[in-house]
């Protein structure tokens, strides 16, 4: 299968990820006929410039003659247009400055989708644009507590940025990937300036469009994940990953805007395919891992925690013998559960036992493709778990508690039971 991966140590943004994208072989032209499809009076400008000594694409919208700018120097630049004379006595410059922030008008979600809808482009395309906004606008509108209909986009809704998410989900599908993979994600730090005021990086939105994603900060004071580009890796990455099994075809870096010193601004994506022997058959996913170290917790309330967990939909619960500080015995518990379960888990940890804390890690996990396959014993029904790989049983066992109900039914042997589901089945397979 062959995959895209976003490496994100310097955030991403729409411009990065377009710039990655011609860098990777997406046609340029392919992406100006997009703009123009568009209607909306802008271009794009495609250079090669360096950061931190990195030869990288950058691709710049330009609209009324003027690129787009950082969120802070937009903002900015508004201020300094607000302040300025009326342009019927200004100057040149100011009368551009006044030009291109109407250009930069406040559009709802209806007008958006009717945007995309309208333009030239494959049904696939934009439906993956029109995803894009409506993740921005579910994030505002959670932020502001208004109907999504009623968000307008401020800088979101400007022609630049429908250009960006537009040609995003056009570039996407042209590269011809079967699956796009990204890596935690650097948010940056210190402030921005918004439409509302001065916010922590990373901004409200761009926190309410990274939930459940790994991101961290490296100490770069800037917004280096911007709401646009979370939309974008939202919707398109299937899944956020360390550097996944693959042999690499190629590599290709998009610019940022912003020069940040001693620190490559640039998206990296690389190409490549995975490693067959590994993916066929398989699954990969992200999960994650919780600890706690427990010393001073009684046999039976620990039980009961396990049980507890897992009918919290944790993926798996067990404990390991450990010797701890002062000589102690203890008992290191391990919870694996899907990211999203990660938070209410640990809370029950706390609540259920004794630690004073829990470790957490992100992990990936492969697994065999499984389905069950009812037997029937002389007891009754039996479910079969069988675990394949290129289409080949590598595995396969009695569903534990089916044996375990059946043996206390009917008063024979946990092993009996066990054992002659295992006997049909192979002779069922046999036939």
């Amino acid at each position: 299968m062959r995959l895209a991966y976003l490496e994100c140590f310097s955030g991403i943004s729409g411009d990065m990820f377009l710039g990655a994208l011609v860098d990777a072989g997406v046609s340029p032209d392919l992406l100006r006929q997009t703009v123009r499809a568009l209607n909306l009076g802008a271009t794009l400008e495609i250079s090669r410039i360096v950061r931190s000594g990195i030869s990288a694409t950058k691709v710049d919208v330009c609209v009324n003659g003027e690129k787009d700018l950082p969120r802070e120097e937009y903002w900015a630049k508004q201020e300094n247009v607000a302040r300025a004379p009326s342009p019927a006595h200004a100057s040149h410059d100011h009368q551009s400055m006044h030009a291109h922030a109407s250009s930069h008008t406040h559009r709802g979600l209806p007008e958006i989708k009717e945007i995309i809808s309208a333009a030239a482009i494959s049904p696939s395309a934009q439906a993956k644009a029109i995803a894009i906004f409506e993740a921005l606008g579910a994030a505002e509108a959670k932020i502001h507590n208004i109907p999504i209909d009623h968000v307008h986009f401020h800088e979101v809704g400007a022609a630049d940025a429908l250009v960006d998410i537009v040609c995003a989900a056009v570039g996407a599908e042209a590269l011809g990937v079967s699956e796009i993979v990204c890596s935690p994600l650097n948010v940056g730090g210190g402030t921005v300036q918004c439409a509302h005021g001065t916010f922590p990086v990373p901004a409200p939105a761009t926190v309410e469009l990274l939930k459940h994603a790994p991101v961290y900060s490296s100490g770069v004071q800037a917004e280096l994940v911007t709401p646009t580009g979370a939309a974008i890796v939202k919707t398109l990455a299937a899944r956020f990953s360390a550097f996944p099994e693959m042999t690499i075809e190629k590599s290709a870096y998009g610019a940022g805007t912003r020069e940040l010193q001693g620190h490559p601004n640039v998206l990296r994506i690389v190409i490549g395919e995975t490693m067959a022997t590994l993916s066929a058959g398989t699954t990969s996913e992200t999960i994650t891992v919780l600890e706690a170290n427990l010393d001073d917790l009684t046999p039976q309330v620990f039980g009961y925690v396990m049980d507890r967990l897992l009918e919290e939909n944790a993926l798996d619960v067990f404990g390991m013998p450990v010797q701890m500080k002062k000589s102690r015995p203890g008992t290191l518990l391990t919870v694996l559960c899907k990211t999203e379960d990660a938070d209410r888990l640990t809370q029950i940890i706390f609540a259920e036992t004794t630690t004073l804390g829990v470790r957490r890690r992100e992990e990936v996990r492969r697994t065999l493709a499984r389905r069950w396959e009812p037997v029937q014993t002389p007891w009754g029904e039996v479910r079969m778990k069988i675990a394949s790989m290129n289409g080949t049983v590598t595995n396969y066992a009695p569903e534990y508690e089916d044996c375990r109900r059946i043996a206390a039914e009917h008063h024979v042997p946990l092993k009996a039971v066990m054992l002659e589901a295992t006997r049909t089945y192979l002779k069922d397979e046999k036939h």
